[in-house]
């Protein structure tokens, strides 16, 4: 049997035992002014029967309190005005006695029903507000969200034995529900579960196997909608909705206090992992590029020292050489990175042109370009551009020694320069495979790489070190596979508004590059 036809049968039951109550009042009160009959006069009689009018109603309400009032008339009448045992009335002012004592009770029992009536909503609002205020209580200090839906679940069941779902945004744009309890609401259709969550306003629909109604009650927050609150109540009144949006601005205070701390939590951990990391990578890098210099200097005097080594133990000499520099190279990438997040960066800006800063970056990277055709493009026309030559220097040297070493052999690498209205992009593009697909916005992160599992010596630093530097100047840096093959970064950087010069217009040329004899 439902809870629908069960709640119908208590019903009927409970208005059978009131009415019930209000006909044995009536006998009680007549059974106990029959002895005294000849003692009573009429007008004291009545004041009986409209007595019991007054007791009915305050005990049963308003049905009861008016069949009490037309039951006590007819046994007034019946049984104590003359002829008794009869509905005769033998005196016509009597009518009029029983037709002011009927209007009199049913006056006194409305209004008796009437103030019983508030009296029981003013006590069932005061024990709401009291549930609600303890509601508040322990939402102020749930500390995940499961016991905020703990406690909407308690407070629902001790108000109106109503079960709820807490739903909340899930990570693919739908609704997660909250705790493993179940209920008639789970029959809801996802066009409703949408619509509420939009946070227009709250539904109300009739709720599955006619038992009650489901109200869905979006919990709208300050920046954003922060889910549904589902609610079955089996029986639904004109004051249940203010209640309900109380309610519904509770869970929706104490899941967003949970979002922010969630949040402020997570930050402070991404700060205080930087931090460590930050301060990690510099005592790392500074303890170990002392014993690489020393490395490097024994490794050089025996390459060109006298007296001459054999060639097998030059040529090791001159290895141990190569890698002990590689891995300095290394240990100025974490210093350089360590240097850039421990805080704000001081740059050094000063107008200077572009082609300069790329020339010394070639000299840089020595024989580390060999085979690689290097092409420059649009660099001479450039305006003058206000920028720290040295981090600027450090920024081309990554990105050509990356695009040299994750290129085949004997591929070109193009270095263009694109002036837009407020900016100029500067691009870096080699041949091979490209980036993959899914990590372009992640090559940039520290200690990423394109392919982990790659032979090609590395640590994933170099382009994040780019991303620091371009921003700290206010560019930025993006990287994509261009349609014609192969992989491509481009940054931008302010064009600003540079000093007027005087002197002679280059004409474009490509810079001579090491591998090419030019």
């Amino acid at each position: 049997m439902s809870s629908s036809i069960l709640l119908t049968e208590d019903r009927k039951r409970s208005a059978g035992g009131r009415y019930g109550l209000a006909v044995l009042a009536c006998g009680v009160v007549v059974l106990g002014l029959l002895p005294f009959r000849t003692h009573l006069d009429l007008p004291n009689t009545v004041m009986f029967f409209l007595l019991t009018v007054v007791v009915v109603a305050l005990m049963a309400g308003r049905g009861p309190a008016v069949l009490a009032s037309v039951l006590g008339v007819a046994l007034f009448d019946f049984l104590f005005v003359p002829p008794r045992f009869s509905f005769e009335v033998s005196h016509a002012p009597h009518l009029l006695t029983f037709a002011v004592m009927l209007v009199v009770s049913l006056i006194v029992g409305q209004l008796t029903a009437g103030l019983r009536a508030q009296a029981r909503e003013a006590a069932r609002r005061e024990r709401v507000a009291r549930g609600l205020y303890g509601l508040a209580r322990e939402l102020a200090g749930a500390m995940v969200v499961e016991q905020v839906d703990e406690s909407v679940a308690r407070f629902l069941q001790d108000q109106w034995q109503a079960p709820c779902r807490l739903l909340l945004p899930a990570p693919d744009e739908g609704l997660r529900a909250v705790g493993e309890r179940s209920g008639p609401f789970l029959d809801a259709g996802s066009a409703l579960l949408t619509q509420a969550r939009s946070g227009l306003r709250p539904l109300r629909v009739p709720a599955g196997g006619g038992s009650g109604h489901l109200h869905a009650l979006p919990l709208a927050g300050a920046t954003r909608n922060r889910g549904v609150l589902m609610v079955v109540l089996e029986e639904d009144d004109d004051d249940i909705g203010p209640l309900l949006a109380v309610l519904a601005a509770l869970v929706s205070t104490a899941v967003e206090r949970l979002h922010f701390v969630e949040v402020a939590q997570a930050a402070q951990l991404e700060a205080e992992s930087a931090r460590l990391r930050s301060s990690i990578l510099s005592a790392l890098s500074h303890d170990v590029r002392t014993p690489l210099t020393a490395l490097y200097g024994l490794a050089d005097s025996l390459v060109v020292g006298p007296p001459p080594l054999p060639d097998e133990a030059r040529d090791i000499a001159g290895a141990i050489r190569d890698q002990a520099l590689r891995v300095n190279g290394m240990v100025g990438n974490l210093l350089d990175m360590a240097r850039l997040q421990s805080g704000p960066v001081r740059l050094r800006k000063e107008w200077q042109p572009v082609e300069e800063v790329v020339g010394a970056s070639l000299q840089l990277l020595g024989r580390a370009l060999d085979g690689h055709p290097l092409r420059v493009l649009g660099l001479a026309t450039l305006p003058l551009l206000e920028f720290d030559a040295v981090l600027i220097e450090r920024v081309f040297c990554n990105l050509l020694e990356n695009a040299a070493k994750y290129s085949p052999p004997g591929s070109p690498i193009v270095l263009s320069a694109i002036a837009g209205p407020s900016m100029v992009e500067l691009q870096v593009a080699s041949g091979g495979d490209g980036f993959p697909p899914d990590k372009l916005d992640k090559v940039f992160g520290l200690f990423e790489r394109g392919q982990p599992e790659t032979a090609v010596p590395g640590m994933g630093i170099g382009l994040a070190i780019c991303r620091a530097i371009v921003e700290a100047h206010g560019g930025r840096i993006r990287a994509f596979n261009p349609a014609e093959g192969g992989g491509c970064v481009a940054f931008c950087l302010p064009l600003g508004n540079p000093p007027p010069i005087e002197s002679e217009m280059l004409e474009p040329e490509t810079l001579p590059v090491q591998g090419e004899g030019t």
